[in-house]
């Protein structure tokens, strides 16, 4: 394996937000034998950065699920691919008449219409602060679009709203979930799967010498592409059907024994 791409939340993290000291070690052993290592989230680059920083990631980092692709230190922006403001702008205007909470992200910064215990519980675990303010009189200043929309909410509703979203904007949007209480909205065209591929193919990298640990939804497109999809002990029934294999879970150093096994148990034979 030449390429290691892993999922943050519920994947990377453990429950308190935190790397393990053995992901860390594995991680930085597999980069030793010339691994290139990668994140591929849901996040939005300032909540990445981070864990970026911690790991010594020289590689691009995949943000937004795919819809931004960014230098991992530099923060050098090599992909975008937004919601375009006319549709963005259709969809928020008729999100306010509904009582649901909802945030947009745009480039590096996520806002809100008003704050409440969801937003103030997302803060704490990106640790990116959150802009409250009008969102049509701030998207009226932006001409390109915004990287997601997420919406909060119990799992038997967002499922109903899941379906409005797919059939009123077909083509134009997709829907996904990172956790069972959100339903991300991202550009039709963007996957971390289409992601990881175009990133495989800037380094170098065949698509069987790709490794891709996750756990959710979002995560069905790169497991799938992967030479090597592993799906987390943790991870939904969707997802492990379609990986390679399984490993333990977040709170089991699963991402450090799916390096240690099909990447340096691999390269010391």
């Amino acid at each position: 394996m030449r390429l290691i791409a892993m999922d943050m939340d519920d994947t990377l993290l453990r429950e308190d937000w935190t790397i393990s000291e053995r992901t860390v070690q594995a991680i930085r052993q597999a980069q030793g034998k010339g691994v290139y290592v990668t994140i591929a989230t849901g996040r939005m680059p300032a909540s990445v950065r981070p864990y970026a920083q911690q790991l010594e990631l020289d590689v691009p980092v995949i943000t937004y699920n795919g819809a931004m692709v960014q230098e991992a230190l530099s923060e050098k922006v090599l992909y975008r691919k937004v919601i375009p403001i006319e549709t963005a702008q259709n969809i928020i205007n008729w999100l306010l008449l509904k009582e649901v909470h909802f945030q947009v992200y745009l480039k590096d910064q996520v806002f809100v219409e008003e704050m409440n215990e969801w937003s103030r519980s997302y803060e704490r675990a990106t640790r990116v602060p959150i802009i409250e303010t009008n969102l049509q009189e701030r998207l009226a200043l932006e001409k390109e679009g915004v990287e997601k929309i997420l919406l909060f909410g119990e799992p038997e509703i967002l499922k109903g709203w899941d379906d409005k979203f797919n059939l009123q904007y077909e083509g134009k949007i997709r829907t996904t979930k990172s956790k069972p209480n959100f339903l991300e909205l991202i550009h039709s065209e963007v996957s971390k799967g289409v992601a990881l591929s175009s990133l495989a193919k800037r380094l170098g990298v065949k698509q069987e010498e790709v490794l891709a640990v996750g756990d959710s939804l979002n995560d069905l497109e790169m497991i799938q592409y992967a030479g090597m999809g592993v799906a987390m002990g943790n991870a939904r029934q969707e997802v492990k059907e379609v990986a390679n294999v399984v490993t333990s879970t977040n709170q089991e150093d699963g991402v450090a024994k799916a390096i240690e096994r099909y990447v340096l148990k691999r390269a010391s034979e």
